[in-house]
């Protein structure tokens, strides 16, 4: 299990970093395929491979994971399918920085958890050091998905 877990982490982290690309490329009007590919498989592995942990019973885990599979299926029929033509294009960069917001989520999540000077500061994930964090991620991803939303006005993806 030791190893899964380093693995899933790895993935995770390549899903972070390659979206957060992703996310500056469609701030500049770039397409960027290839980070996109990535970004969007790794980020589907993530939610995938989430579900291969034991579990007992409905956890938040499970729904951050089944919401975060379902945007993604929604951003790869608009990205992929409908070649990000008409409202397709606002689709798919609400939906991929969803699912980007929500390995972001989870990340401050498991910090919070493993890192023992974070954890100091919010043993319970209920104190303000925790919450000030979940917040400020939020509200910086809301205005930078409508920044990219407004910004995104590149040619369709060629079918």
């Amino acid at each position: 299990m030791d190893t899964f877990t380093i693995v899933h982490v790895i993935i995770s982290l390549i899903g972070i970093g390659s979206g957060l690309i992703v996310l500056f490329g469609m701030l500049g009007g770039k397409r960027l395929d290839g980070w996109t590919a990535l970004f969007l498989v790794t980020t589907v592995a993530t939610s995938v491979t989430g579900f291969f942990f034991p579990f007992h019973g409905f956890t938040p885990a499970i729904a951050v994971g089944i919401i975060s599979l379902l945007v993604l299926a929604v951003a790869v029929v608009a990205r992929y399918a409908r070649h990000l033509l008409g409202a397709w294009r606002w689709i798919y960069v609400v939906t991929a920085m969803v699912a980007l917001y929500l390995n972001v989520f989870v990340l401050i999540v498991q910090s919070f958890q493993k890192v023992p000077a974070l954890k100091a500061l919010a043993p319970t994930q209920s104190e303000p050091p925790f919450l000030i964090a979940q917040v400020l991620a939020l509200v910086l991803f809301i205005i930078l998905t409508i920044v990219a939303a407004i910004k995104f006005r590149i040619e369709p993806v060629p079918k």
